[in-house]
């Protein structure tokens, strides 16, 4: 048995290794114990996510979320890797396994076009689909010493909140392409905006007022990372620096985008390999201090 859990983190590992680098940077950081456990987390994170991105027929992809529902009941029942692993953290670790269903609720939302009516229902669709991951990391992270753990799970959703913002305004033009349009409503008439695609696919904004919406919330957006870098001090050094990495990753983006918003109108924004190592090895400093 412990060759096939070996196995299962090993798959999980894989996983987030090629699917979130930025993550990845973060979790490298950590002991293995937690780091298989994290990967075991992102990967079913991953999977759900797959599902609502994927190229299945609708009813096809509602069918697969349903499963996955079904399958977080009985975890102990199932032989596939990723399971596997899940199952094995969440004996380890107080995993709070009902935020995998909200994240399934989040990513239903994005089954049909997507039309956001406020930054109330935004920050809904942030938590449901990122604020649960926090929560995730926060249970294989643990406080350290004594602390108020639902505070600590509200600082963990703030920031997966945070980070849920930077993905919206680094995929603006994905999205629309998708039919999905997260920016809400009521302030994209507030300033004037009309998100659409010019003749060559980038971004239309001929009269700038889409960069000042992009501003204004990217400023927004780094008041949430400061609400949920609270958490930061209850947590050891290691996990500390871990979290610092990840989220640090996403700020650093978030600012580039707010300082020069045009850089997402043709492409999909990233760090360098070298910018996240910086990143990373800044936040092991810090974890330490």
């Amino acid at each position: 048995m412990t060759s096939t859990i070996d196995d299962a983190y090993a798959t999980c590992l894989d996983i987030t290794r090629t699917e979130a680098r930025n993550f990845y940077y973060g979790i490298r950081l950590l002991p293995p114990p937690k780091r298989n456990a994290l990967s075991a987390l992102y990967a079913l994170a991953r999977r759900i996510d797959d599902i609502g991105d994927g190229d299945l027929p609708l009813d096809e992809k509602r069918a697969e979320l349903v499963k996955v529902r079904k399958n977080l009941g009985r975890l102990d029942d199932l032989d596939e890797p990723v399971y596997v692993a899940v199952a094995d953290a969440a004996r380890r670790y107080p995993v709070p396994l009902g935020a995998f269903e909200e994240l399934v609720d989040g990513v239903e939302t994005d089954l049909a076009d997507v039309h956001i009516a406020d930054f109330d229902e935004l920050v809904v669709y942030c938590r449901r689909v990122a604020g649960s991951v926090g929560r995730l990391c926060l249970s294989i992270f643990g406080p350290a010493g004594d602390s108020d753990f639902e505070t600590l799970a509200l600082y963990a959703d703030q920031l997966g909140i945070a980070l849920q913002q930077t993905n919206i305004l680094r995929d603006i033009r994905e999205d629309l392409t998708n039919g999905r349009v997260y920016l809400p409503a009521d302030e994209l008439e507030r300033f004037g905006v009309r998100v659409m695609l010019d003749d060559h696919g980038a971004l239309d904004d001929p009269q700038g007022r889409l960069a000042g919406y992009i501003r204004y919330a990217a400023g927004r957006a780094q008041d949430w990372y400061s609400l949920g870098w609270r958490l930061l001090p209850y947590l050891d050094w290691r996990s500390g620096a871990s979290c610092r990495a990840m989220s640090g990753i996403y700020y650093h983006l978030l600012c580039r985008i707010g300082s020069n918003p045009v850089l997402v109108y043709s492409q999909r924004l990233s760090l360098s390999a070298g910018e996240k190592a910086q990143v990373a090895l800044t936040s092991l400093a810090g974890g330490r201090s």
